[in-house]
């Protein structure tokens, strides 16, 4: 299965699109949230964060949403790609777009899921500081990385 090095720059009406595509992303590596938090990051994701980030995805041949990133100056804040997707390089390709784009140099990540920390971690970020809850105060430890230099 080959896919085009295009990246998409998704519009407002693609923010159903890519709210499934995380929530199949979230439910496929995050199995250590409750449903109802799921939901409540789910109208988040919706109402205010993919309308606070800069955004781009990668689509199939079909022209549908496979995986998307969000990043605010030099941070990456949000990488999911659908699980159907997964493993065929589409989160290195999102995330060098990030760095060479956008400048990240840093992320957060779920301490909980060590598919992402690994993934991170290959591709030049370590961890530089942990934070006992995540963004909204639940106990789901957060790792800030960073990129590191000369990379």
């Amino acid at each position: 299965m080959t896919h085009p090095s295009v990246i998409y720059l998704p519009r407002q009406q693609d923010f159903a699109e890519l709210t499934r595509v995380w929530e199949a992303s979230v439910r496929a590596t995050h199995d250590f949230l409750p449903d109802d938090y799921i939901a409540l990051l789910r109208h988040l994701l919706e109402t205010q964060y993919l309308g606070a980030v800069n955004l781009f995805c990668t689509r199939d041949s079909h022209l549908r949403i496979t995986g998307f990133a969000g990043t605010t100056p030099g941070k990456l804040e949000m990488l999911f790609i659908h699980p159907d997707f997964r493993g065929i390089g589409l989160g290195k390709k999102l995330l060098d777009y990030a760095i060479e784009h956008f400048q990240i140099t840093e992320l957060d990540v779920n301490e909980q899921n060590p598919q992402a920390l690994g993934f991170y971690q290959r591709q030049g970020f370590e961890e530089v500081g942990r934070a006992e809850v995540d963004g909204l105060g639940r106990p789901y430890p957060m790792l800030r990385m960073r990129l590191k230099a000369g990379l």
